[in-house]
C-alpha cells in the first residue's frame, strides 16, 4: 500500500532552502542613481529580464530617469521607472515623459506614486490624477505598480491608505491595466502577513512585491528608515538583529525572507530589495539566495555561501 503522495508545492514548503529559493526567484531591485558601470555590472549578476525600479528623486530631471531606463534595457534588464506625480507641473509633461520612456527604453510598466515633493510642482496631487484617465494606456503602458504600506504611513491614516489603494485599483482595472503592489520596506514580518490578509479580505488578489532592505550596516538602515518614516524601527530592528549596541554591525534580511517564504501561500508574492548598502552587493546577495546557495542557521536565519 502506497503512502500519501507529496505535491511539488508541499515538498517545497517542507524543505526550507527550496522554499527560500522559490520565493526569491523573480525578485526585483530598487535603484536610485546607477552609473553606466553599475548597470553593466548588474547585467553580469542578474538573470535577463530582472525588474529594476528606478526611484524618483526630487529635483532629478526626467531626462536622467529616461537615460537610466535606456541603459537598463540595453543590457537586458527590465526598467520600471517611478512616476512621481507631484514632481510634474502638468499632465503634458507626464505625457512627454511616458512617450520617451516607451519609445526610447521600451518601458511597459511604471510604478505610479504621488511622491514626496511638498509643495508639488503643479496642480497634480495624487497617483489617481494620472491613473484615472487614458494617458497611461495611450502611451503603451500595460502594467502599473501601486504603493503599499504594511507598517502604515507617517502622514496618512490607515483608513485613507486603504481607500486610496482601492480607488487606484478600480481605476486601473477599468482601463484594463495589469496591476501589482510594491510595499514600503518593513521590519515586522507579522505586520506584513497581517496586511496581506487584509488585502485578501478586501478581495485584492493582485501580485505583491514585498519591500525589504538589502544587506547594509544597521546604522545606515536606521538612517534610511527614519527618513522614510518607517515606525517601530529602533526597538524592532535591534531586537530582531540582536544588535542593540552594535550600530555598525551588518544587517541582512535573511530572517524576513525565511518567514515570508513559508507564509507566502498563493505564490503571487515576491521580494523587492532596497539597496541601501549598494546596488551590486544587494544584487549579488539576492541572486545567491535565489540560487539556493544558503546554509540554515538557528531560528529562521541563514548565511549566504560563496560561489563554488
Amino acid at each position: 500500500m502506497q503512502g500519501p503522495s507529496t505535491t511539488p508545492a508541499a515538498a517545497t514548503r517542507a524543505d526550507p532552502v527550496r522554499a527560500i529559493a522559490a520565493f526569491m526567484r523573480g525578485f526585483s531591485l530598487e535603484a536610485t542613481r546607477p552609473t553606466a558601470r553599475e548597470v553593466a555590472a548588474l547585467a553580469e549578476v542578474l538573470p535577463g529580464g530582472t525588474r529594476v525600479y528606478v526611484s524618483a528623486v526630487p529635483g532629478r530631471s526626467a531626462a536622467e530617469s529616461i537615460a537610466i531606463a535606456v541603459r537598463l534595457k540595453a543590457v537586458g534588464l527590465e526598467p520600471v521607472p517611478h512616476l512621481a506625480v507631484r514632481n510634474f507641473a502638468t499632465l503634458a509633461l507626464i505625457d512627454d515623459f511616458l512617450a520617451r520612456l516607451t519609445a526610447e527604453a521600451g518601458v511597459r510598466c511604471v510604478l505610479v506614486i504621488a511622491g514626496d515633493r511638498d509643495p508639488p510642482a503643479g496642480e497634480l496631487r495624487s497617483a489617481l490624477d494620472v491613473i484615472d484617465g487614458a494617458l497611461l494606456h495611450r502611451r503603451g503602458i500595460v502594467e502599473i505598480g501601486l504603493a503599499g504600506y504594511p507598517d502604515g504611513h507617517p502622514r496618512i491614516t490607515e483608513q485613507e491608505l486603504d481607500l486610496a489603494l482601492k480607488k487606484k485599483i478600480d481605476a486601473a482595472e477599468t482601463l484594463g491595466l495589469s496591476i501589482h503592489i510594491v510595499t514600503q520596506f518593513c521590519f515586522r514580518p507579522a505586520a506584513i502577513v497581517a496586511w496581506l490578509a487584509k488585502l485578501h479580505e478586501f478581495g485584492i488578489e493582485h501580485p505583491v512585491r514585498i519591500g525589504l532592505a538589502g544587506p547594509t550596516s544597521v546604522a545606515t538602515l536606521m538612517r534610511y528608515a527614519s527618513r522614510c518614516g518607517v515606525r517601530a524601527l529602533a526597538q524592532g530592528l535591534a531586537h530582531h538583529a540582536g544588535l542593540a549596541r552594535e550600530l555598525f554591525a551588518m544587517w541582512a534580511p535573511d530572517g524576513f525572507v525565511s518567514a515570508l517564504a513559508q507564509a507566502r501561500g498563493s505564490g503571487a508574492l515576491k521580494p523587492h530589495f532596497f539597496s541601501f548598502g549598494g546596488l551590486l552587493p544587494t544584487a549579488r546577495w539576492a541572486q545567491a539566495v535565489a540560487q539556493g546557495r544558503v546554509t540554515l542557521e538557528s531560528g529562521q536565519r541563514f548565511r549566504v555561501d560563496p560561489a563554488g
